[in-house]
């Protein structure tokens, strides 16, 4: 990720997933709509009842259809996160990252970017998280939806071109101890729906409990080598 997709995701965390407004007149291009509008039109190119996956840009950065590449058996995958995401703006877009497609099978992690809010509530995560599901109940009784376990950071090491004082902020609410929490309690809204809770992170955590230094971009976002541990804890699930 460069410094500036560095910086327009901290914007999008300060702002409860918004982009700020520039100096001088109003933001010219909305690239979650931009993002959006380009899923829709591949959605009409889309197989359905294939398998999606949805969430903020720990999924959309998720290279599963190269990673995948080297397994035995290929999958239809259809990446539909969008970075700087909310659990409130996945509630505004399902039509379009998830009902559209039909899918027979969901991977979901949406949430990171609400605990990083300066204003986080674990309890309007899980209304919000506990209202995606029911919809998708409704809408997709048949489908199998995997809800993926929230990854560890590593708010310690130092990363090169990135900024530690650009991080400090997120780092404030976004703590293991935070997403440990949050993790225990969408475990719990999980079985709530009768959906599998997958923890991913068996291998992704140095001795300390965090995110492995060698994995991690800026302390959050992931190299394709953690993605890879990911996919391997997926594998049964897919």
């Amino acid at each position: 990720m460069s410094s500036s997709d560095d910086h327009e995701y901290i914007q999008d965390v300060r702002n409860g997933g918004k982009p700020e407004e520039p100096e001088g007149g109003p933001v010219m291009l909305d690239e979650k709509k931009e993002k959006l509008r380009k899923y829709k039109i591949l959605n009409t190119l889309a197989r359905k009842g294939q398998t999606v996956l949805v969430g903020s840009s720990l999924m959309e950065f998720f290279p599963v259809n190269e990673l995948q590449q080297t397994l035995e058996h290929q999958y239809c995958i259809y990446n539909r996160g969008i970075a700087g995401y909310v659990t409130a703006e996945l509630l505004e877009s399902m039509e379009t990252c998830i009902f559209e497609l039909e899918p027979s099978k969901i991977f979901i992690n949406i949430g990171t970017n609400d605990i990083s809010a300066p204003d986080y509530k674990l309890e309007r995560l899980l209304a919000n998280y506990d209202e995606i599901l029911s919809r998708i109940a409704s809408r997709l009784p048949d489908c199998r939806v995997n809800v993926m376990a929230y990854y560890p950071v590593n708010a310690e090491a130092e990363f090169p071109f990135v900024s530690r004082a650009s991080m400090e902020e997120v780092f404030q609410n976004r703590t293991n101890e935070a997403i440990r929490e949050a993790n225990k309690a969408v475990r719990q809204l999980a079985a709530k729906h009768g959906y599998p809770f997958i923890d991913v992170n068996d291998g992704l955590m140095d001795s300390g409990g965090n995110l492995k230094e060698e994995y991690a971009v800026d302390g959050i976002h992931m190299f394709a080598n953690g993605y890879a541990v990911i996919l391997n804890n997926l594998l049964k699930y897919l």
